[in-house]
């Protein structure tokens, strides 16, 4: 597999060299420019150069603007940090002081006066140029580049203040192959934010290889983005199951006609699995497992949940291990420290990232049953949330299912679920109790009776966090 190439210190560098500068990012139905446009620092109309060899936060609701500084900054400054479009002030603050940040780049005015920063940070409000004009020493700035950028991005799914994760461009872009030519163009997008390592990926695989790149902007529904995507041949998409539920509840979602349609981020169970081989049938549906500290680790093209135990000794550049029934993985992809915690809370002595994703065999297969640290005890037994989920998803009425808990004096919790219902003449006429029992009594027979949900709520829909997984709160 080639690695970057040109200079691998410069995401520029390598834009330029994948050769294919006219392919365009596209954010919303009124923001694009091409590679080259990119590359050569002619859409921001305030330049970041003078920022070489410093720190700069990236704190912008525009993923367009977070594109274009990227591009710029990496090779160049000390050191990167993307926050997602939804930081709060807090936050902010937070990791501001932590990453002893220089500059913070934001188009969000509520976050351009926190008294709790050093007052020496200086504030930059990114404008866009209408009519991008030629950047003259383009080259000459690229030979001057000599810094390994470390880029610093916030973990999701965590309750307060978030890890800071280091990484730099090489070990984020270990898993995308260069190189490869096909005679058709190919066409990327994706449901995620690019400033979260799920949406980062398919950012700089579209960059580092010369693709186009169709982003959702910040105030556009699922919908109108789907119609978008659509319209502009979109070929390959990524989500996460919960993302891919959503958009298949749309009518929109056979606007896309996708050849390649992947998931990660959650556990990718056989009812989403099936719902998309259904919805596209000429597509490969993928589902790759991946995390912000333990990189990219591997794809699954079989279509069926989980993965087949070769996979750990066949994977060639990425060393598993199961220990104590939780995921190990060691490889160049993985992040190599922490910016706020301790990183031997980040690697074992042998280099191991504990991924903390808890795995049951069965049948020369491993099956991802959910998070170590979001198990419930219901009377002394385990029951992991996502495991029931994908008994409920399965149910023929079931669209998409939220397992929580309630407590008891007696077992200290019980388990419930919020559901939503699929819609068609398999549920018209029937009223809640009849639903309700007939989900039930599947749960009983896939489930073990401390795991089958006591209650069953039916809700119009379920949150879905920026991060693109579901809101849980067990307690």
């Amino acid at each position: 597999m080639k690695m970057l190439r040109n200079n691998p210190h410069s995401l520029r560098g390598s834009v330029i060299a994948a050769g294919n500068l006219t392919a365009r990012l596209m954010v919303g139905d009124k923001t694009s420019a091409n590679w080259g446009d990119l590359a050569g620092g002619r859409v921001l109309d305030n330049p970041l150069d003078k920022w070489s060899g410093r720190c700069v936060v990236l704190a912008t609701s525009d993923p367009f603007s977070a594109a274009a500084a990227l591009i710029q900054l990496d090779g160049m400054a000390r050191r990167i940090v993307l926050c997602p479009p939804d930081v709060s002030r807090d936050i902010l603050s937070f990791i501001a002081n932590c990453a002893e940040a220089d500059a913070i780049v934001t188009d969000r005015p509520e976050l351009g006066s926190i008294e709790s920063i050093d007052p020496s940070v200086e504030y930059i409000v990114p404008r866009h140029r209408k009519h991008p004009k030629e950047s003259a020493g383009l080259r000459e700035q690229m030979r001057s580049q000599q810094v390994e950028t470390e880029w610093i991005l916030l973990t999701s799914g965590t309750t307060g203040v978030p890890k800071l994760v280091a990484h730099t461009l090489e070990s984020l872009a270990g898993a995308i192959k260069l190189g490869a030519t096909r005679a058709a163009p190919i066409v990327w997008s994706t449901f995620y934010d690019i400033r979260r390592y799920g949406g980062l990926q398919i950012f700089l695989r579209a960059a580092l290889t010369g693709t186009s790149l169709v982003l959702r902007g910040a105030e556009e529904s699922t919908a109108d983005f789907l119609v978008r995507a659509g319209a502009v041949g979109v070929t390959h998409i990524s989500g996460t199951p919960s993302q891919w539920r959503h958009a298949l509840m749309s009518p929109a979602a056979s606007c896309i006609a996708p050849e390649y349609v992947r998931l990660s981020g959650e556990i990718a169970d056989q009812a989403i699995l099936n719902q998309l081989r259904k919805q596209y049938p000429q597509a490969r549906i993928s589902h790759a497992f991946a995390s912000t500290e333990a990189g990219v680790v591997f794809v699954v093209n079989d279509g069926c949940m989980g993965f087949p135990t070769d996979l750990v000794r066949q994977c060639t550049d990425v060393e598993l291990k199961v220990e104590g029934c939780t995921l190990r993985v060691r490889s160049n992809r993985t992040a190599f420290r922490y910016l706020n915690k301790d990183t031997r809370l980040l690697k074992d002595n042998e280099g191991f990232v504990d991924t903390g994703d808890e795995l049951e065999l069965r049948e020369g297969r491993y099956y991802f049953v959910g998070r170590r640290d979001g198990t419930v005890n219901v009377g002394g037994l385990k029951v992991h949330p996502e495991e029931v989920e994908a008994v409920l998803n399965r149910h023929p009425i079931v669209s998409i299912s939220l397992v929580r808990t309630k407590r008891n004096r007696i077992t200290g919790a019980l388990v419930v679920a919020d559901v939503v219902l699929r819609t068609g003449p398999q549920i018209s006429g029937r009223n809640t109790d009849a639903l309700q029992s007939d989900i039930l009594q599947f749960c009983r027979g896939e489930l073990a009776r401390h795991k089958v949900p006591v209650a069953i709520n039916f809700v119009p829909a379920l949150a879905v966090a920026e991060s693109g997984k579901l809101v849980r709160s067990l307690a």
